[in-house]
């Protein structure tokens, strides 16, 4: 076990264990093993296609592993049938790439999606829950509006608003500020920093942004060929002297990322 800078023992709040996972004809991962900590935000790196998302899906068990194990709390999760996921799922908030908003729904029916289908029917619990929701974003006065009035950087923002309402111990993020200005794509990384400092919630960021992923990790991974090529703090990461690393982060073309 791990210690913090405290030197208190830090516990793994989710862990992959030499997950493999073959998509056709593409080995996709090749015994990816992470240890992700509680309370922590972990970013993924690596080229287009090298498996990032697809360690998002096997999290929330979207995906199963060919072989390996992905642990939650101390739940090995792809050996559980849907009933149990369910009950993982309600652990884990997602905010997918594109905010993946219902468009036939005002901003807060959206936000409230997660609560209804878990069996909440009190209006007056409903409008607190999400008022408080869409106030932690910034976005209370928007809570009668439709998706399509809103900016890209809103409605991510009304994503993450939806993806923390049950108050998940962790949230997966894929791509958050993708698209966005650098004004929107600041606001969202100080929401996830937010997150994490005010409610603990564990992080898992996929980005190629690495500006973003500076500003928030606590580690990065590196993904390279299937496998965690590098884990370590951004500033491990920066000071690496290992060409590999440096090309990536640099935006250097290199060859078989």
């Amino acid at each position: 076990m791990d210690n913090d800078l405290n030197g208190e023992p830090r516990i793994v709040s989710i862990r992959l264990e030499e997950i493999q996972k073959q998509l056709g004809t593409q080995h996709v991962l090749r015994g990816v093993d992470l240890d992700i900590f509680s309370g922590e935000t972990m970013v993924l790196i690596g080229a287009s296609g090298g498996g990032k998302s697809v360690i998002l899906k096997h999290i929330t068990g979207l995906m199963r592993p060919d072989s390996g194990r992905v642990i939650i709390g101390k739940q090995d999760i792809s050996q559980l049938n849907e009933k149990g996921l369910a009950v993982i799922r309600q652990k884990v908030g997602v905010l997918f790439q594109n905010g993946a908003l219902f468009d036939s729904m005002s901003v807060g029916q959206n936000v409230a999606f997660p609560l209804r289908e878990r069996g909440e029917k009190n209006i007056t619990t409903l409008t607190e829950k999400v008022t408080e929701a869409l106030r932690l974003v910034g976005l209370e006065e928007h809570i009668n509006k439709m998706p399509n009035a809103l900016s890209g950087g809103m409605r991510k923002r009304v994503a993450l608003a939806r993806a923390m309402i049950a108050k998940p111990e962790s949230i997966l993020y894929d791509e958050p500020t993708a698209g966005l200005d650098p004004v929107s794509t600041g606001s969202i990384d100080s929401l996830i920093i937010q997150m994490q400092k005010d409610y603990g919630i564990t992080s898992v960021v996929v980005t190629h942004d690495m500006k973003s992923a500076r500003t928030i990790a606590d580690r990065i991974a590196f993904l390279r060929k299937g496998s965690v090529y590098f884990c370590g703090t951004p500033e491990e990461m920066d000071a690496s002297d290992d060409p590999v690393i440096h090309d990536f982060i640099n935006g250097h073309p290199a060859e078989e990322l």
